[in-house]
């Protein structure tokens, strides 16, 4: 597949970039997708809940009043959880979230979700560039050059760019990542994927 590489100003290049067909035009597997997606949100979770039960309440151990003869039920403890101030009843408990996940797998909802967005023709190829300094104004300028400053962004660079990363950092629904940190959740949940022509070759590299 052929897209046509832009420059930071909007302008044509003059050039096309080939986006490979093994990772931008396969048959999408919408299960791989759904796994990968599922692993990434549960490993956003912290898992620190928790609540006390009846074990660990503070209070006494008395019997609160006879086993028999008041005409209401049996009652053994103030900690019970009928009572009010008493433990819950299965409380939530501190839990890891996560779960493994083949790299096969993750590597074919990534290729699936590439391939939803080059046929939605959501995939924009930037020619390589960098910001002179860290200046958010300057960032801005280049989303609305491109005509994309009122979607969801993901900027994919092929290696660290400090300038770049610092000036996107305030600008609502815009993001930046590296190349090799691209994830299934992040690349759907743009509207758009500006994509650096060097970011090009490390996705190939990662992915294949």
């Amino acid at each position: 597949m052929k897209v046509k590489v832009l420059k930071n100003n909007g302008e044509d290049a003059g050039r096309k970039a080939t986006l490979p067909d093994n990772i931008f035009n396969i048959e999408p597997n919408d299960h791989a997708i759904y796994l990968d997606v599922k692993q990434f949100l549960a490993n956003q979770r912290q898992g620190t809940h928790k609540s006390k039960e009846r074990a660990e309440i503070t209070g006494s151990t008395r019997k609160i009043k006879r086993q028999k003869g008041t005409g209401t039920a049996r009652a053994g403890s103030i900690k019970s959880p009928l009572f009010r101030g008493g433990g819950r009843t299965f409380g939530p408990r501190p839990r890891n979230y996560g779960f493994k996940l083949n790299k096969k797998v993750k590597n074919l909802a990534k290729r699936s979700a590439l391939t939803y967005k080059a046929k939605a023709d959501e995939i924009s190829v930037l020619e390589d560039f960098a910001l002179e300094a860290v200046k958010t104004k300057d960032y801005i300028k280049v989303l609305k050059d491109l005509s994309v400053e009122t979607k969801k962004i993901l900027m994919i660079i092929p290696e660290k760019n400090q300038n770049l990363a610092l000036s996107s950092r305030n600008v609502k629904n815009a993001k930046v990542v590296l190349a090799s940190n691209i994830n299934t959740y992040e690349v759907l949940h743009a509207d758009q994927l500006l994509v650096f022509e060097g970011s090009l070759q490390k996705i190939e590299e990662i992915l294949n």
